[in-house]
């Protein structure tokens, strides 16, 4: 039943005026330990995993992750500060990513490093406003702010359309397919490895890295079709993660993930 009463036509203006008294406020903090128990509900709801407790209360604790919380301070329900949105990052050694032989080492700027995207999510009704192109920027500008850091990388299953465009919107580069790198359900899907360089750095362009990234490239798929032959690769534990079924992700050194969970979530390819 419509809200206005019977003959009353709702003019353009007061359509415009009840979106822009829609329109959020969003501000960026630091995630803090006031909220653990919505961060934890955020993951379950968006991600087809399960994650460890020790991995939350890294974020939540300022570890060795480094973390953005999205809210809204036009709530007029007395939840402002209620986490909307999420981005969780960790600095981790280029030499020892696995995008290494992509990066051009610099050896004036000492130990250089990446910052590997770890988990970023939206809760469905903020989602499309922009919100995970905010997070990610600020994921961006912090990466930028570190002198001997190279660039911003991230993996994202293949069939996740909406991030992909995003991540092409936002000039990240996807620098290489990697076959079978989910299983999820007892099937494997592939994955896009997308880097953003920063601070001079740009991705390899002569002939000679162009091969380098052609036979790197290769390795990973023998490597990829490895892995499903030998059980017991499959059956190695996960930091993180709340058993050998769910997925072995989130170092960003690994260059494999399992995601078999018994349901995917119906959000997932729709998260941002």
């Amino acid at each position: 039943m419509s809200r206005f009463p019977r003959g009353f036509v709702e003019n353009s203006s007061s359509k415009e005026e009840a979106k822009a008294a829609r329109r959020p406020s969003i501000c960026f903090r630091p995630i803090n330990p006031c909220d653990l128990e919505r961060l934890e509900q955020i993951h379950r709801d968006i991600f087809p995993i399960r994650y460890e407790s020790e991995f939350f209360q890294n974020v939540v604790n300022g570890g060795d992750i480094v973390s953005w919380a999205a809210v809204d301070r036009s709530r007029p329900d007395g939840h402002s500060e209620e986490l909307i949105g999420f981005v969780t990052a960790k600095i981790v050694l280029a030499k020892e990513s696995e995008i290494s032989e992509l990066i051009r080492y610099d050896s004036t700027k000492g130990e250089e490093t990446l910052v590997y995207i770890l988990t970023l999510g939206v809760v469905e009704t903020y989602r499309k406003r922009g919100i995970a192109k905010l997070l990610i920027n600020e994921v961006v500008k912090y990466a930028s702010s570190i002198p001997v850091c190279r660039g911003v990388y991230l993996h994202v299953i293949a069939h996740n359309n909406p991030a992909i465009r995003l991540y092409k919107r936002m000039s990240f580069r996807c620098v290489r397919r990697l076959h079978g790198f989910y299983l999820i359900n007892g099937q494997h899907f592939d994955s896009y490895l997308f880097v953003y360089f920063i601070n001079g750095s740009r991705s390899p362009c002569s002939p000679l890295d162009l091969a380098v990234l052609v036979l790197n490239y290769m390795r990973s798929g023998i490597k990829s079709v490895a892995s499903k032959l030998t059980i017991n690769h499959e059956e190695k534990g996960s930091k993180w993660l709340k058993s050998k079924d769910n997925m072995r992700c989130l170092l960003p050194t690994q260059t494999k993930r399992n995601l078999a969970s018994e349901r995917v979530s119906s959000g997932y390819d729709d998260y941002v």
